[in-house]
């Protein structure tokens, strides 16, 4: 059984996938420095929390990603990518890459600087985070620094020893090199992000890193099929606004997609609402895990027990949320059994 977690990380992105054969994938790191504060007994028990449309501030207590894994006794990172060279992407990378071997690190051609203070800050970064993306992208072992376009397919991420692609792989859909040459040029690096399919057991997983719409528009022109009827999509650029036209979700037409924290005036949920289009922000559920059984079947729950009990009475007539039996600290939203 696979996991994909998606992670409650401020303003930023992170999210682990859990392969089928033992070996696990992460994809960003952000709020990798802080120190996790839990919420206090009443944090929700205002009015604006009695809705799933309610504000349940699980943004304001994010979750660090290496106390996380250490949590779920993940003891080394197979594949971490960097989807794109911004801070919030990869803050607390040094920690992470200090606290358990990363053997493989997957990052683009960019040359990207970033300027920092005297006292090593950029804001709430840190140098030594920026520093240790440098030191990484350029290790040829341990990890072994990759880079890879839009089509790219080899052992160990898509195909089996045989040459075969397995039913467990990712499919890089994005950047290409002409993406990366106008990032470069508009020094705007979202449109260099990786956008990686994830595939098993019947099911379509599409992390979208930060993508704008001129590789949006890439995804429409080249990869129809493949981000077509989505099971789950990770909602490109934090779920922002961001002058999308956000008529790519008729052809993504996703089952579930996950939104990360932005300022609400930013975020663009209206457009999957007038579509009628099930969505979850991490400042509503916090954490959100989804197990993908042998049979596909699709089962997500979240961490804040607040909103899993309002979602399940207002959709479900359920009075209390059940905890996840093979995932303690989680409760249970809803599944999907048919393909």
């Amino acid at each position: 059984m696979a996991k994909i977690h998606f992670l409650n990380v401020d303003e930023g992105d992170c999210s682990i996938i859990q392969h089928d054969n033992g070996k696990v994938t992460m994809i960003d790191i952000c709020c990798g420095n802080i120190v996790e504060r839990q919420p206090s007994v009443d944090a929700f028990s205002n009015e604006s929390a009695n809705s799933i449309r309610g504000n349940f501030n699980m943004k304001a207590y994010p979750t660090n990603p290496v106390e996380y894994i250490k949590r779920w006794r993940i003891s080394s990172i197979f594949r971490y990518i960097q989807t794109h060279p911004d801070m919030d992407h990869m803050d607390g990378l040094k920690n992470l890459a200090d606290s358990m071997p990363i053997l493989n690190f997957w990052d683009t051609e960019n040359t990207k600087k970033q300027s920092f203070n005297e006292f090593g800050k950029c804001g709430r970064y840190e140098q030594e985070d920026w520093d240790c993306y440098q030191r990484l992208r350029k290790s040829a072992n341990n990890p072994k620094s990759l880079i890879f376009y839009d089509g790219a397919v080899e052992k160990y991420f898509a195909e089996d020893d045989n040459g075969v692609l397995s039913d467990d792989y990712l499919k890089i859909l994005s950047p290409t090199k002409e993406l990366i040459k106008a990032a470069e040029s508009a020094n705007d690096w979202n449109d260099s992000s990786y956008v990686i399919l994830y595939c098993i057991h019947g099911r379509k997983i599409l992390f979208c890193g930060d993508a704008g719409m001129e590789t949006i528009n890439h995804l429409l022109e080249k990869h129809t099929a493949d981000i077509s009827n989505l099971d789950v999509l990770i909602a490109p650029h934090h779920g922002r606004d961001s002058d999308k036209d956000f008529t790519f979700l008729d052809v993504m037409n996703p089952k579930l997609t996950l939104v990360g924290n932005a300022k609400s005036e930013h975020l663009a949920y209206e457009k999957w609402n007038s579509r009628g289009l099930k969505h979850i922000q991490n400042n509503q559920g916090g954490n959100i895990l989804i197990d993908i059984h042998d049979n596909g079947e699709l089962h997500v729950s979240c961490s804040n027990k607040s909103f899993a009990d309002v979602y399940n009475q207002e959709k479900f007539k359920i009075e209390k949320a059940l905890e996840d039996v093979n995932n303690p600290g989680y409760w249970c939203l809803f599944y999907y059994k048919s393909k």
